[in-house]
């Protein structure tokens, strides 16, 4: 898959067959739904298109999830629902027999995944846990996360769902899973296996549940849902409302760019033009974008466009080893 953006001639809810949606900052922030999400979603469903959440939110189990969505306007079956607690407990029994006691610092999805492949549950490392494997809840405090300390410390291997250092919410952006993860790695000087995005094992895991052929992965973050797409070879969509921004994609590193742009959710029944290069202008739409100079210079069109094309002589401009000044990037709103 190229490393730059993609073009469709018909709406992307035509050209993919199942939509591989991330929750937070896509489909909702905190407990509401974003506005945009229920009637899009709704609408390609009514297209043909398959839809599997994918969340690295471990904390939750499907059908609470699946229960959250439909509350909010999004019909959602819990088979339709793949969290990096089930990506996790299927990481763990790679490399764990079953039987085995694990100490899970976690929410209930966490707990109920691990139990399912087995294992013996602890929470206490006096009680001589194999393994840790640590997931997203906002309850956690210092002593699990002392416990997880001393388990590894005594020799325990050392699992995590996902390794987000941040998550959104109805209030901004919040300490994800892997800043969490951090004071444990800190105290014990011990990285773990991660399952979640990016790591692209989930992703490839929730396309074969969902059968897909031609699956899209949509998300908000470029370091987990964008680069976890260019790792397993699925094309990703980057929505703009959640965690990165217009600037933020056009500075965006090989592995991490997304395919495709949209503003919301609602860009699924749109078609997606192909940044085309014309006279040392990348064009898309009426909007066109050059670098000259070490300067970004982006007009015409509509914002959607301008941010298109200017992520298209952007990356043109990186890969060919071109600097461009940050600070004179245009505001994209």
């Amino acid at each position: 898959m190229s490393a730059g953006l993609l073009g469709t001639d018909t709406a992307l809810q035509d050209a993919f067959d199942v939509a591989l949606v991330d929750l937070d900052g896509v489909a909702y922030k905190g407990p509401h739904a974003i506005p945009s999400a229920p009637p899009a979603l709704e609408a390609a469903r009514a297209a043909g298109m398959g839809v599997m959440f994918v969340t690295n939110n471990a904390s939750r189990e499907p059908e609470t999830v699946a229960s959250h969505l439909s509350e909010l306007g999004i019909p959602c079956a819990p088979t339709e629902v793949m969290t990096a607690a089930q990506a996790g407990a299927e990481l763990l029994a790679e490399h764990v027999p079953a039987g085995e006691r694990v100490l899970v610092v976690g929410g209930a999805g966490l707990y109920t995944a691990v139990a399912a492949k087995g294992y013996e549950i602890v929470e206490d490392a006096t009680e001589h846990p194999v393994a840790v494997i640590q997931g997203f809840s906002p309850d956690l405090g210092w002593r699990q996360l002392a416990e997880a300390t001393y388990a590894i410390n005594a020799g325990a291997r050392f699992f995590a769902t996902n390794l987000d250092l941040t998550i959104p919410n109805e209030r901004g952006i919040a300490p994800g899973n892997g800043s969490l993860v951090g004071v444990v790695r800190t105290a014990t000087g011990v990285t773990p296996l991660a399952a979640g995005k990016p790591e692209p094992a989930m992703l490839r895991m929730a396309a074969r549940k969902a059968g897909a052929s031609r699956p899209l992965m949509i998300g908000d973050r470029l370091d987990t849902d964008l680069k976890g797409a260019r790792a397993a070879d699925i094309p990703g969509l980057l929505v703009l409302t959640g965690v990165n921004t217009a600037r933020d994609a056009i500075l965006a590193v090989p592995g991490e760019r997304p395919a495709f742009i949209g503003a919301d959710l609602s860009t699924l029944a749109d078609a997606h033009p192909a940044p085309v290069l014309a006279e040392h202008w990348w064009h898309v739409g009426e909007a066109r974008a050059r670098v000259t100079e070490r300067r970004l210079v982006v007009d015409g069109g509509d914002a959607l466009d301008r941010i298109r094309a200017a992520c298209a002589a952007a990356w043109d401009a990186a890969d060919r080893g071109e600097q461009i000044d940050v600070e004179t990037l245009p505001h994209f709103g």
